[in-house]
């Protein structure tokens, strides 16, 4: 699909979509518990789908409804017999997440996926798997495991993604007696795996945690605990709100709903750093509103925010000097090389982007309009950065692979539509 962006006047109110990152968590959760969860403010992107339809496979039942979805879990009755493949679509989450777990079925399961996943490091759960004895098969078209994870304590480096963490911490407490994990420092992207452990919560499982004075974290998970039903309400996204916010402090007049002021999701910074660069942010009780600011550039830490990259790329061509974006590194790992896909798309604006390392750099200046087809690199965060970038330059722009937007947002043209962008989809020629 091409989006066609013309020359647009802003304004308005948005609400942002529900948070993909706690949504996973909390349909994870409400399929290990025994008994019915109903989970409201949930939106169906290709993400969460993938999610729903694996834990079907681990026995759950799910009820969709237009904004809300039912989970009724197995429990303690056991795992069913998994007799085709775990489609994980392209999302690292539900990978990530599910590996431990299906182990747990004691059974050879084979996960398939689409796009990048694969290219995707799991060296992590392979040496997990290796070390206790078991066969952990990852290939470029797939990944099986074979055997059930046994308890103990397990040791990860915090310089990789919290999924690896995450989905551990979701097994163990359904193994047979208590297990550890301690997470070396430096310790990275914490506030996903706190999210983790809050919804563990609030489904009734315990974790102690306690943090050493070299910075690493032990986690202990008492077993075999019952994960227990849960009716709650899925918070907005914040990594998805940086794109209007962003938007708003560039072209003015923006208001977002939806957002938890005491969320424990580390992209809540992004607030932060629009405050930083002089952004003028007003507005309480879930309201804010982003007006138009001249910006300053600054000195950004991707560490623990690593999904705000290309919003915070987008910014960096705005601002007055140069805004340096530092630990970036993992932005190569995603549905794209988020690094080079920036560096070549917001070239064809005339910006000036470099990279060295795990450091990027990028000088604010005047945007031209780009003489040839953006290109979504089929990755969703990609797209929206072009977007709000097109936008806020008074550009008229057309991406190519628009659709990618897809795994996360579904609804993102139209959110921009109401706020007065001029936005045409069509099939790509």
């Amino acid at each position: 699909m091409d989006a066609k962006i013309s020359v647009s006047r802003l304004g308005g109110t948005a609400a942002v979509p529900p948070s993909k990152s706690a949504a996973h968590r909390a349909v994870l959760c409400a399929a290990l518990a025994g008994g019915t969860s109903r989970i409201e403010n949930i939106a169906y992107s290709q993400d969460i789908r993938a999610t729903l339809g694996a834990v079907q496979q681990l026995g759950a039942r799910v009820a969709e409804e237009p904004d809300a979805v039912t989970v009724t879990g197995r429990g303690t009755e056991g795992f069913p017999t998994v007799t085709r493949p775990v489609f994980c679509n392209e999302s690292g989450s539900t990978l990530r997440f599910l590996i431990p777990l299906f182990s747990l079925t004691a059974q050879k399961v084979r996960f398939t996926g689409a796009g990048r996943l694969f290219a995707r490091p799991q060296e992590v759960y392979h040496l997990l798997f290796s070390r206790q004895g078991l066969r952990f098969e990852h290939r470029e078209d797939g990944i099986t495991i074979f055997g059930r994870l046994s308890p103990g304590g397990f040791t990860l480096p915090g310089d990789v993604s919290s999924q690896f963490i995450s989905g551990l911490l979701f097994a163990a407490p359904l193994m047979e007696s208590v297990s550890t994990i301690e997470v070396l420092a430096p310790y990275e992207s914490r506030s996903y795996v706190d999210m983790t452990l809050d919804a563990m919560q609030k489904f009734g499982v315990k974790v102690t945690q306690r943090q050493r004075k070299d910075g690493s974290v032990l986690y202990r998970i008492p077993a075999p605990q019952r994960y227990t039903p849960c009716d709650l309400q899925v918070e907005g996204d914040y990594s998805q709100a940086a794109f209007l916010a962003v938007l708003g402090v560039l072209a003015g007049g923006i208001s977002v709903t939806g957002l938890q002021a005491a969320s424990r999701q580390g992209d809540r910074v992004i607030l932060d750093i629009l405050k930083r660069c002089g952004g003028k942010i007003t507005g309480t009780g879930g309201t804010l509103r982003f007006a138009r600011s001249l910006l300053k550039a600054t000195e950004i830490d991707l560490a623990d925010c690593p999904d705000l990259g290309p919003a915070l790329f987008a910014l960096g061509c705005f601002c007055n000097g140069t805004t340096v974006i530092r630990n970036a590194g993992r932005l190569r790992l995603k549905e794209s090389d988020r690094i080079a896909a920036m560096q070549e798309e917001l070239a064809k604006f005339g910006a000036q982007v470099t990279a060295e390392g795990d450091t990027v750099s990028i000088r604010g200046g005047a945007l031209h309009r780009p003489e040839v087809p953006l290109q979504g690199h089929n990755d969703h965060r990609i797209v929206m950065a072009l977007a709000v970038t097109a936008l806020a330059a008074g550009q008229p722009a057309v991406i190519r692979g628009a659709e990618a937007v897809n795994k996360s947002w579904p609804d993102f043209f139209e959110a921009l539509r109401a706020l007065g962008a001029k936005i045409d989809t069509e099939p790509t020629a």
